[in-house]
């Protein structure tokens, strides 16, 4: 039987937002292709550094251990890369070296692999190429844009901790449009008389519902063995306040997923609760909010909805 993805939170990861590629990359810039491929061929069993999302997708996986013998793992993660398969050697070298759990990707020589997402079941797509990017959420799939920020990783922490904002990250912009065209005040108006009526899907409400499913998977274990504790947490962090937070909820519970934390902020900088939470790795659909947030944590940036369509 063919190896199923549907039942598993599958994430692609391209080598950019994986590994610190800096080095090779200025190879390819400055010295042209040939360059690079004998750069790289030289190099191949020299393993690359962490990059900004090396540490979330090395603490995804580890949840695998929530998996019984008898069980697939709940978490699959594949590589999705420009290189073809000679240069792009290196980086499964890099993989094998650090003991990262992945044995699938694709390999596409100049070309951005996300055309793959729906087919694999991929609910996040992270990649430090911006025109991937937003040519995939263009095309209404869940990529994320790796910036150049703040890693975090204590070795001595075996935690996951995720942070997202919520008006299109897992929301879609609908309430989003209000507050952008009209006001604060209708914006609360707006979300008062919709209340209880949930959100419309943002490009990332699959993830977090798969999230949810391992979080689960916690509480179940925690069930049987009492000196288990939970490894993973979710937090939302977001520039809504009352009245607005109420609708923020509800759409959570009718979604059936599981928020550790709620920060309803208000328009205070994002950067202070940041900076105490210290997520390894932090979703926002706004550059402004991100600007003061990459500085505290590594930050993805959704460019999705009104915030991020040209202005007229």
């Amino acid at each position: 039987m063919p190896y199923e993805l549907k039942d598993r939170l599958v994430v692609g990861v391209a080598s950019s937002a994986m590994f610190d590629l800096s080095e090779s990359d200025k190879v390819f810039r400055t010295e042209g292709e040939e360059n690079y491929r004998k750069y790289q061929e030289k190099h191949k069993n020299s393993p690359l550094m962490p990059g900004i999302a090396f540490s979330f997708i090395k603490r995804l996986l580890s949840l695998n251990d929530l998996s019984t013998e008898d069980e697939d793992p709940l978490v699959e993660v594949v590589l999705l890369s420009r290189n073809d398969p000679d240069t792009g050697l290196r980086v499964m070298n890099s993989i094998q070296h650090h003991g990262l759990g992945i044995s699938r990707a694709i390999f596409q020589q100049g070309l951005s692999p996300y055309a793959y997402i729906n087919a694999l079941n991929i609910s996040l797509f992270l990649s430090a190429n911006q025109s991937d990017v937003l040519e995939a959420i263009a095309k209404g799939l869940p990529a994320g844009y790796v910036m150049d920020s703040k890693i975090i990783d204590d070795p001595n922490d075996n935690t996951l901790r995720i942070a997202f904002d919520f008006d299109g990250v897992l929301a879609d912009d609908v309430s989003e449009t209000v507050m952008q065209e009209g006001n604060l005040e209708k914006f609360h108006t707006h979300e008062t008389a919709n209340v209880m009526e949930p959100h419309g899907s943002g490009p990332l409400k699959n993830f977090l519902v798969r999230i949810s499913k391992i979080q689960r998977a916690e509480e179940f274990r925690k069930g049987i063995d009492q000196t288990y504790k939970n490894r993973l947490r979710v937090s939302i962090v977001t520039a809504r306040n009352a009245p607005s937070h109420e609708r923020a909820i509800n759409t959570l519970k009718s979604w059936g997923v599981i928020a550790n934390d709620a920060f309803f902020l208000g328009g205070i900088d994002k950067k202070l609760i940041l900076d105490v939470l210290q997520p390894h790795i932090f979703f926002d659909d706004q550059s402004r909010h991100l600007a003061t947030a990459s500085e505290v944590a590594p930050s993805v940036h959704i460019p999705f909805g009104i915030t991020n369509r040209p202005r007229e």
